[in-house]
């Protein structure tokens, strides 16, 4: 059992595409924070090497956009680092793009799609509290 808990929130009402893109660019987001999660690489008995992957589980929740607004806001006022996506991100091409669309917005009017965290277990059932489990 891990101390942590990793968790990947997506907007339930985005394309499937849109939802992986989110779901893979804030995985990324929580790897770079953390980059002690990752392991050692995969070998296969043919002795392929393949690259490491994430050494805990993460859930992967779906919430609406007002359930996803408070995810947010919970995560900001308990002071947890979150990765976070917005709407406006779906039209760059390009991390400084991405960042510039970001800075756009504040807390209040953020256009979130997706947030990802990794805290305590609690804390995080706490701050994702409304999300369900993706199907």
């Amino acid at each position: 059992m891990f101390e942590t808990k990793i968790a990947v929130v997506v907007r339930d009402d985005l394309a499937v595409w849109q939802k992986l893109n989110v779901a893979a660019f804030l995985m990324s987001g929580v790897v770079g924070a953390a980059p002690e999660i990752v392991g050692e690489p995969y070998v296969d008995a043919a002795g392929n090497v393949f690259a490491a992957l994430c050494v805990q589980p993460v859930v992967v929740l779906a919430a609406d956009a007002e359930t996803l607004g408070a995810i947010h806001r919970r995560a900001l006022e308990r002071g947890v680092r979150a990765a976070a996506y917005t709407e406006e991100m779906f039209a760059t091409g390009h991390d400084a793009a991405n960042r510039a669309a970001f800075a756009g917005y504040g807390p209040e009017d953020a256009k979130i799609v997706g947030l990802a965290l990794r805290d305590e277990r609690k804390r995080v059932d706490k701050i994702t509290k409304g999300a369900r489990m993706h199907r």
